[in-house]
């Protein structure tokens, strides 16, 4: 009985080595939402400052600061608010962003030097970081993964450092918490949303996928380039969903209805209708009687017949009675 016990004790501990240690996080995590501070490529609370042609490819802002100076020579593609209502709501949202991010749970603790490691989907924590090298993160198949960072104090790169992808991860799903300030070295290809409780400098040449939001001091610039983080979406679901459903059923419906009515009905009703009956009334009617004599002339031509009857009648006999009185008269010389 005590060998079995001590088994499923020993299994059990190695379960949460598994889940509580190491270098991933198992569970699924959610994204953090960024609310309307997702339309800014660099926000800040205090001001931003600019050296050179950066380029931010989304909107800019300061609250409760009011100033940007360095724009241009560096380009906003997007919009310029500086201590407007819009640039305090992405303020709010942030706060609201960075208390998310540094809330999750369970996470995995790992030490202060993030290059040469590969990291897959999950919660991590770290006192202070540093990433000199290159960190890779591993979505493992899924272009939904998520990636949060707690990190305490600082974030540090080391010049030409990067951060990259295997496996089809989103940028736009990686979140930097840190609770003071980022620097992100000279050359350094960085990646993920930055939320930083005091500021962010970008040192020259820095690039950054995603974006640098601090709280309550500045963003620093100096020749840089923030580009918007794109959200890969998952190919397998929508091609199957749509598929099934349109083809079996409008195929079936309007062929079976359509052919049978109209053929039966129109063939029936002409046909029998004006063949019968004009044949017969014209036929009889027209036809004159051969046992009448023809009349010709006016309208009192009818009159006439038994006059000349009676006429030819007379002549017939007067000429009957002086044949037979030549005759007697010849005889009797």
């Amino acid at each position: 009985m005590l060998p079995a016990l001590a088994a499923v004790a020993a299994a059990c501990a190695s379960v949460a080595l598994l889940i509580f240690s190491g270098t991933g996080a198992s569970a699924a995590v959610a994204p953090v939402g960024l609310g309307t501070a997702a339309n800014f490529s660099v926000l800040a609370g205090s001001t931003v400052t600019n050296t050179g042609p950066s380029f931010l490819g989304q909107s800019l802002g300061v609250s409760p600061g009011n100033t940007a100076p360095g724009f241009p020579p560096g380009i906003v593609a997007g919009e310029i608010h500086l201590g407007d209502a819009v640039a305090l709501q992405a303020k709010n949202d942030l706060t609201t962003a960075y208390n998310n991010a540094a809330g999750r749970t369970p996470f995995t603790n790992l030490p202060a030097e993030l290059g040469g490691s590969t990291l897959t989907p999950g919660v991590y924590r770290i006192g202070a970081a540093q990433l000199t090298g290159t960190l890779t993160l591993n979505s493992q198949g899924d272009p939904a993964a998520v990636f949060i960072f707690q990190i305490d104090s600082t974030l540090i790169t080391a010049s030409n450092s990067s951060v990259v992808f295997i496996n089809g991860a989103s940028p736009c799903n990686v979140y930097w918490q840190v609770g003071s300030s980022a620097t992100i070295g000279t050359g350094t290809r960085f990646v993920g949303n930055i939320l930083a409780q005091t500021s962010i400098t970008m040192n020259t040449g820095a690039t950054l996928q995603g974006r640098a939001l601090a709280q309550t001091g500045a963003v620093t610039l100096d020749t840089n380039t923030i580009t918007a983080p794109l959200c890969l979406q998952p190919t397998g679901t929508p091609t199957n969903t749509p598929t099934g459903t349109p083809t079996g059923t409008p195929t079936s419906t309007p062929t079976g209805q359509p052919t049978g009515t109209p053929t039966g009905q129109p063939t029936g009703s002409p046909t029998g209708g004006p063949t019968g009956q004009p044949t017969g009334t014209p036929t009889g009617f027209p036809t004159p009687s051969h046992s009448e004599l023809p009349v010709t002339g006016g309208s009192g031509g009818s009159a006439l017949v038994p006059v000349l009857t009676g006429l030819s009648s007379i002549a017939i006999a007067v000429g009957a009675t002086l044949l037979l009185l030549f005759r007697r008269r010849t005889s009797e010389s």
